[in-house]
């Protein structure tokens, strides 16, 4: 089958999904839509924040859907008319039936992790936290569950130790906007092998990320206190309380290094030398590089110690 009879819904609302839709583009697919989500609100001024999908889709002239309801009548009628045989999904949100089960070809899904593990909503941040040195990227046929249909093609990629979940959701990023390619390129030859997901029930979850599991735990080893961090740096963010005499703040940290000793410390406690600041954990400390205040922007820590003073007894919590 040549490239122009593939007719391509493509579905996505973040940066991570418009690497795959621009390679599509660039590999001359045929886009007869694209798909994301509703402007919203954003920020003091409540200005309307678009997508990055649907920013990239109006500056390269694609067809573009907004759908508040996935399964209102008007916007399946809508999706109808595109006649599309093969929709693509990356970072979007669950589809009823009746739209991912439309297209003659299916609807493929692209997951940034080696499925079954790491089913949900923050792959990439959860196999930073928990310590991974391998997760992955995997291309699968959308069912009527979250993450489970039968997969198509899967691809490595290592974790460095000091990665964060920034430098690794880059590189999930290029892998699978390329695993998106090779994917099209079986549909197209009629070449597709899938695999069922293996049942488990000790599988890894990915679980939606909430201020709670956010915190810090100050009482866990220094290898899982270093881990969170990374693993939430730049976004969400790791948090915690800082006691600092009679005011207690909550602030975020993102630029860490541990470091392996033996100490009588509490957990949590600060200490400050040379322009370095240094929390106690069981097994070691967390030097910190960066962190925010409430109400100020990230900064690193020698600005930090020059402008603000920390008491005797200041700690983490």
């Amino acid at each position: 089958m040549n490239k122009e009879k593939l007719r391509i819904v493509f579905m996505g609302t973040p940066d991570f999904a418009v690497a795959t839709l621009k390679a599509l583009v660039d590999n001359n697919y045929n886009i007869v839509g694209v798909i994301t989500a509703p402007d919203k609100p954003a920020g003091r001024g409540r200005k309307l924040n678009e997508s990055a999908v649907k920013k990239y889709a109006v500056s390269n002239g694609l067809n573009l859907l907004q759908p508040t309801n996935l399964k209102s009548e008007a916007f399946i009628n809508e999706l109808e008319q595109l006649n599309a045989n093969l929709q693509i999904v990356v970072a979007f949100r669950m589809l009823p039936k009746v739209v991912w089960d439309m297209p003659k070809f299916g609807t493929f899904n692209l997951h940034a992790s080696l499925l079954p593990d790491y089913r949900g909503a923050a792959p990439i941040h959860w196999a930073v936290i928990n310590g991974e040195t391998i997760t992955g990227v995997t291309t699968f046929f959308i069912d009527e569950k979250i993450d489970t249909g039968a997969m198509i093609l899967q691809e490595k990629v290592n974790i460095a130790e000091d990665d964060t979940v920034g430098v690794l959701h880059d590189r999930l990023m290029n892998t699978g906007s390329a695993l998106v390619i090779k994917t099209v390129e079986l549909i197209r030859e009629d070449a597709v092998e899938t695999t069922i997901q293996p049942k488990s029930d000790d599988l890894k979850t990915a679980y939606k990320l909430n201020k709670e599991n956010c915190r810090i735990d100050w009482s866990e080893n220094v290898d899982k206190v270093y881990n969170k961090i990374r693993g939430l740096n730049p976004f969400p963010a790791a948090w915690c309380y800082l006691i600092n005499g009679e005011e207690k703040l909550s602030v975020k940290l993102f630029g860490v290094t541990m470091e392996s000793d033996t100490h009588n410390l509490n957990q949590g406690t600060i200490t400050i030398s040379k322009n370095k600041l240094k929390v106690a954990v069981p097994g070691g400390y967390i030097n910190v590089i960066e962190i925010q205040l409430p109400g100020k922007r990230k900064m690193d820590v020698k600005s930090l110690l020059n402008g603000y003073k920390f008491e005797e007894n200041a700690k983490m919590l």
